[in-house]
């Protein structure tokens, strides 16, 4: 980095966003994917949530437990590309020291939240494959509204620590930071002191909170793929597990890009920085455009409903999940729970 790219100072009252270091030249061609993925995310996630409330018999668990996913969607996106796009389109790259530690609090938090509510439609569809007869009693509304209210909890105690450890640090070396958004280890790198109480703080967030959310979505997963090779019928097992798969597809895509960001950030010294920069906004930007597709175009109830808003043509109705307890087998009662909640 050039002098005069540097400031000498006590603390920033501004930082500076590069955006993409090395690929300022081709940032307005970025910023046409990243803008196109932004619209589909936030249409898609408004979508879904219009059409749960719209629709009553939609009012389920799991219908609820995708909202959460939809609104945490729309924040973790909205919390980063307004701003990268004013970078990329206008070149307006200063950000305040205090708008900057909230950005940095906001992505992590909405990042927690969707971890969790990762794992709740884990569990969900858990509870509706292994155990049928008993779904509506263990996932009553008051759980969920349990369930929703430890997550939020979680995710604003446990990232709390980000904003206070970043604020505490003397920043007197430079204020430009090499990314296109706050993320905490771009920002607390920048400062001219021991930051191992961070850095340590960020690795056991990722390995006791991230790393326990993927290993209770492995379980989940490990016994709903159990169940479905229990289905009597070849066409059963193969429609319900390439479901199956595309759902670890869509967990996969929010988690595996972290984990590389994050272990990159600060192994792979020489990983190029845009690389670094282009992999943190997959994190953010790709599952948001995901799930909606995923847990929505290919969930028979919705699309079904997507339909009929859009065409104002009757669709069909299908049936609700009650019609499970009804059902002369347990066998029966899991095939019919598998169609219904593995949105086939």
């Amino acid at each position: 980095m050039s002098d005069s790219n540097t400031t000498y100072f006590t603390n920033p009252s501004t930082f500076i966003l590069l955006g993409i270091p090395g690929l300022e030249a081709a940032h307005v061609w970025i910023s046409i994917p990243l803008c196109a993925m932004y619209a589909i995310a936030v249409l898609g996630n408004f979508t879904i949530l219009l059409i749960v409330k719209r629709e009553p018999s939609l009012h389920e668990p799991m219908y609820y437990f995708l909202c959460m996913l939809a609104v945490t969607d729309l924040l973790i996106s909205t919390s980063t590309l307004p701003k990268m796009l004013s970078i990329f389109w206008f070149n307006s790259r200063e950000i305040s020291f205090s708008a900057c530690l909230t950005q940095m609090y906001l992505v992590r938090s909405f990042s927690v939240m969707e971890s969790g509510i990762l794992v709740s439609l884990a569990f969900d569809r858990y509870v509706a494959i292994c155990h049928p007869l008993r779904h509506s009693t263990i996932l009553t509304n008051s759980v969920v509204a349990k369930i929703g209210l430890v997550l939020v909890l979680r995710c604003g105690i446990l990232t709390l620590p980000y904003p206070f450890l970043a604020r505490q640090w003397p920043y007197c070396r430079t204020n430009i930071i090499p990314h296109s958004y706050c993320r905490f280890i771009a920002v607390v790198n920048l400062a001219c002191a021991d930051i191992h109480i961070s850095s340590y703080y960020a690795l056991f967030y990722l390995f006791s909170v991230i790393g326990m959310d993927v290993f209770f979505i492995a379980v989940s997963y490990t016994l709903i793929l159990r169940a479905i090779f229990r289905l009597p019928t070849k066409d059963a097992r193969l429609k319900t597990f390439g479901t199956c798969i595309s759902h670890l597809c869509a967990i996969s895509a929010f988690y595996i890009p972290d984990f590389i960001s994050a272990f990159m950030q600060r192994f792979g010294h020489n990983v190029p920085l845009h690389f670094l920069v282009l992999i943190a906004n997959v994190y953010l930007l790709v599952p948001p455009v995901l799930h909606p597709i995923i847990y929505g175009v290919r969930t028979k109830q919705i699309r079904g409903r997507m339909l009929h808003l859009f065409t104002h043509k009757e669709t069909e109705k299908f049936p609700p999940c009650a019609l499970a307890l009804r059902l002369s087998s347990v066998h029966d009662a899991v095939a019919s729970s598998l169609n219904h909640l593995l949105y086939r």
